[in-house]
Protein backbone atom coordinates (compact mmCIF):
# COMPACT_ATOMS: atom_id res chain seq x y z
CA UNK A 1 0.00 0.00 0.00
CA UNK A 2 1.18 3.38 -0.85
CA UNK A 3 1.63 5.69 2.17
CA UNK A 4 3.89 8.66 0.22
CA UNK A 5 6.12 9.87 -2.50
CA UNK A 6 9.72 11.54 -1.97
CA UNK A 7 12.75 10.90 -3.47
CA UNK A 8 15.41 8.18 -4.12
CA UNK A 9 18.48 9.95 -3.15
CA UNK A 10 20.25 13.74 -4.27
CA UNK A 11 20.05 15.13 -7.77
CA UNK A 12 20.75 18.44 -9.85
CA UNK A 13 19.37 19.21 -12.78
CA UNK A 14 20.11 22.98 -14.30
CA UNK A 15 18.69 25.05 -17.36
CA UNK A 16 18.87 28.51 -18.86
CA UNK A 17 15.70 30.70 -19.41
CA UNK A 18 16.16 34.22 -20.74
CA UNK A 19 20.01 33.94 -19.90
CA UNK A 20 19.28 33.19 -16.17
CA UNK A 21 20.74 30.16 -14.71
CA UNK A 22 18.71 27.74 -12.77
CA UNK A 23 20.32 24.88 -10.99
CA UNK A 24 18.04 22.87 -8.96
CA UNK A 25 18.56 20.06 -5.87
CA UNK A 26 16.66 17.49 -4.35
CA UNK A 27 17.65 15.45 -1.32
CA UNK A 28 15.36 13.06 0.62
CA UNK A 29 15.30 14.10 4.29
CA UNK A 30 13.25 13.10 7.95
CA UNK A 31 13.73 16.04 9.51
CA UNK A 32 13.97 19.65 9.34
CA UNK A 33 17.27 19.70 10.32
CA UNK A 34 18.37 17.79 8.10
CA UNK A 35 16.70 20.05 5.80
CA UNK A 36 18.04 22.73 6.90
CA UNK A 37 21.49 21.21 6.63
CA UNK A 38 21.03 20.59 3.02
CA UNK A 39 19.79 24.11 2.34
CA UNK A 40 22.96 25.44 4.23
CA UNK A 41 25.31 23.30 2.19
CA UNK A 42 23.71 24.21 -1.36
CA UNK A 43 23.70 27.89 0.04
CA UNK A 44 27.90 27.42 0.95
CA UNK A 45 28.61 26.31 -2.30
CA UNK A 46 26.29 29.17 -4.34
CA UNK A 47 27.62 31.64 -1.77
CA UNK A 48 27.73 34.24 -5.10
CA UNK A 49 24.48 33.42 -6.65
CA UNK A 50 21.73 35.80 -7.11
CA UNK A 51 18.85 33.82 -4.88
CA UNK A 52 18.99 30.03 -3.29
CA UNK A 53 15.20 29.28 -3.05
CA UNK A 54 14.83 26.65 -0.61
CA UNK A 55 11.63 24.41 0.03
CA UNK A 56 10.42 21.51 2.23
CA UNK A 57 7.31 18.97 2.81
CA UNK A 58 7.73 16.78 5.79
CA UNK A 59 5.62 13.96 7.07
CA UNK A 60 3.48 10.79 5.91
CA UNK A 61 0.41 13.52 6.21
CA UNK A 62 2.83 16.75 4.85
CA UNK A 63 2.53 18.08 8.45
CA UNK A 64 5.43 20.68 7.22
CA UNK A 65 5.54 22.99 4.75
CA UNK A 66 8.16 25.70 3.98
CA UNK A 67 9.78 27.80 1.33
CA UNK A 68 11.74 30.94 1.12
CA UNK A 69 11.39 33.08 -2.09
CA UNK A 70 15.09 34.28 -0.61
CA UNK A 71 15.21 38.19 -2.14
CA UNK A 72 12.45 36.77 -5.24
CA UNK A 73 8.91 38.80 -5.26
CA UNK A 74 6.65 37.50 -2.88
CA UNK A 75 5.00 34.43 -3.81
CA UNK A 76 7.04 33.69 -6.80
CA UNK A 77 9.41 31.16 -5.97
CA UNK A 78 9.66 29.02 -2.81
CA UNK A 79 5.58 29.12 -1.97
CA UNK A 80 5.00 26.96 -5.75
CA UNK A 81 7.50 25.05 -5.34
CA UNK A 82 6.11 23.84 -2.00
CA UNK A 83 2.53 23.74 -3.86
CA UNK A 84 4.14 21.77 -6.53
CA UNK A 85 5.24 19.34 -4.48
CA UNK A 86 2.19 18.81 -2.47
CA UNK A 87 0.01 18.60 -5.81
CA UNK A 88 2.13 15.53 -6.81
CA UNK A 89 2.39 14.01 -2.45
CA UNK A 90 6.05 14.45 -2.65
CA UNK A 91 7.49 14.80 1.18
CA UNK A 92 10.12 13.98 3.68
CA UNK A 93 12.09 16.07 0.40
CA UNK A 94 14.08 19.46 0.67
CA UNK A 95 14.69 21.36 -2.49
CA UNK A 96 16.52 24.19 -3.46
CA UNK A 97 16.80 26.14 -6.49
CA UNK A 98 19.33 28.52 -7.24
CA UNK A 99 19.19 31.16 -10.05
CA UNK A 100 21.92 33.20 -11.37
CA UNK A 101 20.47 36.62 -13.20
CA UNK A 102 20.87 37.01 -16.97
CA UNK A 103 20.07 40.44 -17.00
CA UNK A 104 16.35 39.66 -18.01
CA UNK A 105 13.26 40.27 -15.98
CA UNK A 106 10.91 37.44 -16.04
CA UNK A 107 8.02 38.72 -14.36
CA UNK A 108 5.84 36.94 -11.38
CA UNK A 109 3.88 34.05 -14.02
CA UNK A 110 7.77 33.48 -15.90
CA UNK A 111 9.07 33.18 -12.21
CA UNK A 112 6.75 30.61 -10.85
CA UNK A 113 7.22 29.05 -13.73
CA UNK A 114 11.21 29.07 -14.25
CA UNK A 115 11.14 27.95 -10.63
CA UNK A 116 8.39 25.26 -10.52
CA UNK A 117 9.91 23.83 -13.66
CA UNK A 118 13.35 23.71 -12.01
CA UNK A 119 12.49 22.08 -9.30
CA UNK A 120 10.45 19.22 -11.30
CA UNK A 121 13.83 19.05 -12.91
CA UNK A 122 15.48 18.49 -9.74
CA UNK A 123 13.25 15.81 -8.53
CA UNK A 124 13.08 13.68 -11.05
CA UNK A 125 16.84 13.48 -11.23
CA UNK A 126 16.63 12.84 -7.91
CA UNK A 127 14.64 9.59 -8.62
CA UNK A 128 10.95 9.79 -7.78
CA UNK A 129 9.83 6.77 -5.63
CA UNK A 130 6.65 5.63 -3.70
CA UNK A 131 7.00 4.77 -0.49
CA UNK A 132 4.83 1.42 0.40
CA UNK A 133 4.43 -0.95 3.17
CA UNK A 134 6.09 -3.86 2.46
CA UNK A 135 6.12 -7.67 3.50
CA UNK A 136 9.08 -8.99 4.51
CA UNK A 137 9.02 -12.70 4.19
CA UNK A 138 11.80 -14.51 6.28
CA UNK A 139 12.75 -18.29 4.85
CA UNK A 140 15.24 -21.43 6.43
CA UNK A 141 16.19 -23.67 3.93
CA UNK A 142 18.67 -25.81 2.41
CA UNK A 143 21.61 -24.84 -0.51
CA UNK A 144 19.89 -26.96 -3.36
CA UNK A 145 16.83 -25.78 -2.58
CA UNK A 146 17.21 -21.79 -2.40
CA UNK A 147 19.43 -21.94 -5.24
CA UNK A 148 16.39 -23.20 -7.08
CA UNK A 149 14.07 -20.54 -5.46
CA UNK A 150 16.92 -17.94 -6.04
CA UNK A 151 16.47 -18.90 -10.16
CA UNK A 152 12.46 -18.78 -10.16
CA UNK A 153 11.36 -16.07 -12.11
CA UNK A 154 8.96 -13.59 -10.05
CA UNK A 155 8.18 -11.95 -12.56
CA UNK A 156 8.63 -8.94 -10.89
CA UNK A 157 6.32 -9.35 -7.90
CA UNK A 158 9.41 -10.16 -5.47
CA UNK A 159 12.83 -9.48 -4.36
CA UNK A 160 15.29 -11.75 -2.71
CA UNK A 161 17.35 -10.16 -0.27
CA UNK A 162 21.04 -11.10 0.10
CA UNK A 163 20.95 -14.37 2.13
CA UNK A 164 22.83 -15.11 5.12
CA UNK A 165 25.02 -18.54 4.59
CA UNK A 166 25.28 -20.76 7.55
CA UNK A 167 24.67 -24.28 8.36
CA UNK A 168 21.26 -23.72 5.90
CA UNK A 169 19.96 -20.60 4.04
CA UNK A 170 18.82 -18.01 5.83
CA UNK A 171 17.17 -15.56 3.15
CA UNK A 172 14.07 -12.63 3.26
CA UNK A 173 11.63 -11.80 0.16
CA UNK A 174 10.27 -8.51 0.16
CA UNK A 175 6.70 -8.10 -1.68
CA UNK A 176 3.89 -6.21 -1.67
CA UNK A 177 1.44 -6.88 0.99
CA UNK A 178 -0.99 -8.18 -2.22
CA UNK A 179 1.36 -10.50 -2.83
CA UNK A 180 2.25 -11.56 -0.02
CA UNK A 181 0.14 -15.01 -0.05
CA UNK A 182 0.76 -15.23 -3.63
CA UNK A 183 4.02 -15.41 -3.02
CA UNK A 184 4.25 -17.80 0.12
CA UNK A 185 1.97 -20.71 -2.20
CA UNK A 186 4.48 -20.12 -4.61
CA UNK A 187 7.57 -20.64 -2.40
CA UNK A 188 5.60 -23.42 -1.05
CA UNK A 189 5.29 -24.89 -4.20
CA UNK A 190 8.85 -24.84 -5.52
CA UNK A 191 10.27 -26.22 -2.45
CA UNK A 192 7.35 -28.83 -2.01
CA UNK A 193 6.63 -27.21 0.87
CA UNK A 194 10.06 -28.02 2.56
CA UNK A 195 10.88 -23.68 2.68
CA UNK A 196 10.19 -23.34 6.47
CA UNK A 197 8.89 -19.60 6.85
CA UNK A 198 10.63 -18.09 9.46
CA UNK A 199 8.98 -14.63 10.29
CA UNK A 200 6.68 -12.54 8.53
CA UNK A 201 7.03 -8.58 9.33
CA UNK A 202 6.34 -5.20 7.24
CA UNK A 203 8.48 -2.41 6.63
CA UNK A 204 8.50 0.59 4.68
CA UNK A 205 10.12 0.41 1.26
CA UNK A 206 11.02 2.76 -1.66
CA UNK A 207 9.59 1.84 -5.11
CA UNK A 208 10.27 3.55 -7.95
CA UNK A 209 8.27 5.51 -10.22
CA UNK A 210 7.51 7.06 -13.49
CA UNK A 211 9.29 10.63 -13.53
CA UNK A 212 6.99 13.75 -13.42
Amino acid sequence: MKLYSTVLGVGSAEQTIEKSRFIAYAAPVETREAAETFIDTIRRKHHDATHNVPAMVLGDKFQVQWGSDDGEPQGTSGAPIVQMMVQEGITNTVVVVTRYFGGIKLGTGGLVRAYTQSAKMGLTAAGICDVEEMSVLTFKVDYALFNKIKNFDFGGRAVIEEPLYTDVVDFSIITSQDDAEWCKETVAGISNGKALLHEEKSRLAKVPKPVL
